[in-house]
């Protein structure tokens, strides 16, 4: 472990399953499995119509994002693979992209923004490429900054 990395992984944020029609997905999460509804959040420029749903309390919670495409045909493709990311706490976002990204490590063009649940936010890319040859390995990682309350109960 590199004893220079200015910032920690703190815990799980979030999972996120796509389905070609979220209702099957809510039949099993929320239905069954008892997950909260938190909210929704659609975009035309990501391809994606999700409801956010959680578990756990406070620092503990973790969101389960259950996503479908509003073009099926169209990139990305929130519903390819299912298990479409998996979002990580980070306790200082910015550091942890520009001391990743000087390490190689391959990022989804859009930098930080700001994310479906309010938190800033960035994507590692599944795949390195010549320039930035480390990725995901197959994995969208998203990248989240804690905010105070999490990184005081995580850290």
């Amino acid at each position: 472990m590199p004893a220079d990395r200015p910032f920690r992984v703190l815990g799980l944020q979030q999972i996120a399953v796509g389905a070609a029609d979220k209702r099957r997905l809510r039949a099993l999460w929320v239905e069954l499995l008892g997950l909260t509804p938190k909210g929704a959040y659609r975009s035309e420029r990501e391809n994606v119509d999700e409801d956010i749903t959680a578990l756990g309390r406070g620092a503990f919670e973790v969101e389960v994002d259950l996503m479908q495409p509003l073009d099926p045909d169209a990139r990305p493709r929130v519903h390819e693979p299912a298990l479409n990311h998996v979002g990580l706490w980070i306790d200082d976002l910015p550091q942890a992209v520009a001391w990743l990204g000087a390490r190689g490590v391959r990022f989804t063009p859009g930098g930080i923004r700001r994310g479906a649940a309010g938190h800033d936010v960035c994507f590692i890319h599944p795949r390195g490429n010549a320039d930035t040859p480390l990725g995901g390995e197959g994995v969208l990682i998203e990248l989240v900054q804690a905010p105070p309350e999490v990184i005081a109960r995580l850290a």
